[in-house]
């Protein structure tokens, strides 16, 4: 059977996203959206999913390129005191696995964002990292760790199979992809160890900030079978906050897709059943 979930990720980061992700759910297939917990717009996100009892929200856990839920002086070995974290991969990178203070600091700050997002009175339902950090081996055992005293049973593993998206479209395999789906390998094994459940696929990644209409629905077809994962980064607009983090994403252009008849579509034709990370099937598009 193939098996879909359709999500969204950043809710929480600007008013225009979450919008995005409300009007997404309520009048296309966005079932599941991962919140930044200490996003600047991460309140109103907080209010939106309580008014939304059906939408899966999880923690997108943020230790890139984005606010900390810990002042920045109290972990300053891995942010700056204005409450930010880097926006070095490889920089980043390197000192989560070598540093003992980058580490502990790094503990520190996913504890708290556990702990905010329970705050919130949501329910946990899935885990993932901002930038797929959690492929990071320190970054994966350290959110799996902590998240199981906090009930969490579903994390996504960002592996994207070359040959749908070549099927769909002509499309390249890079050594940059291989690659992370090398690292997909050492993530699942952790994942497993836990006893939690991943999915099988995820989409999203070679395209990322491109998913529009007639790209995702001609992929539609050509999901492999087993549960794969389809997450966007929807937004109404781009705003200053955007443009300055993301200024190549076409955020408008996802948020199209996730409410464009033609995805319904295709998910229609295909046969595709609608899914959460429970494996609880969804209503048919």
């Amino acid at each position: 059977m193939r098996r879909l979930i359709v999500s969204a990720d950043d809710f929480g980061l600007s008013e225009e996203v979450n919008e995005a992700i409300e009007i997404a759910h309520r009048d296309g297939l966005l079932s599941t959206a991962s919140l930044m917990v200490a996003g600047p717009a991460s309140m109103d996100a907080v209010r939106r999913a309580r008014r939304m009892p059906n939408l899966r929200v999880g923690l997108h856990l943020v230790v890139i390129e984005g606010d900390t839920a810990l002042p920045g002086a109290s972990i300053g070995a891995i942010a700056t005191p204005d409450d930010q974290f880097g926006t070095s991969q490889l920089g980043l990178g390197v000192s989560y696995f070598f540093r003992p203070a980058a580490r502990r600091a790094l503990s520190r700050e996913i504890e708290a964002q556990f702990r905010a997002f329970m705050a919130s009175g949501l329910r946990l339902d899935h885990a993932n990292a901002h930038k797929h950090m959690h492929l990071h081996p320190t970054i994966g055992r350290m959110m799996i760790e902590t998240g199981q005293h906090y009930g969490l049973r579903h994390v996504r593993t960002p592996c994207e199979p070359p040959e749908p998206l070549a099927a769909a479209e002509t499309h390249f395999d890079s050594l940059g992809a291989a690659a992370l789906r090398r690292w997909c390998g050492v993530l699942r094994h952790q994942i497993s160890r836990a006893g939690m459940t991943t999915n099988d696929h995820c989409f999203g990644l070679a395209w990322s900030g491109q998913m529009r209409p007639g790209r995702v629905a001609g992929l539609i077809p050509h999901l492999p079978e087993g549960l794969s994962e389809l997450y966007f980064h929807p937004a109404l607009e781009q705003s200053a906050l955007l443009q300055r983090l993301m200024p190549d994403y076409d955020q408008r252009g996802e948020f199209d897709a996730l409410i464009s008849p033609e995805l319904r579509q295709a998910v229609r034709s295909a046969k595709i059943t609608l899914s959460d990370w429970a494996g609880n099937t969804l209503p048919r598009a």
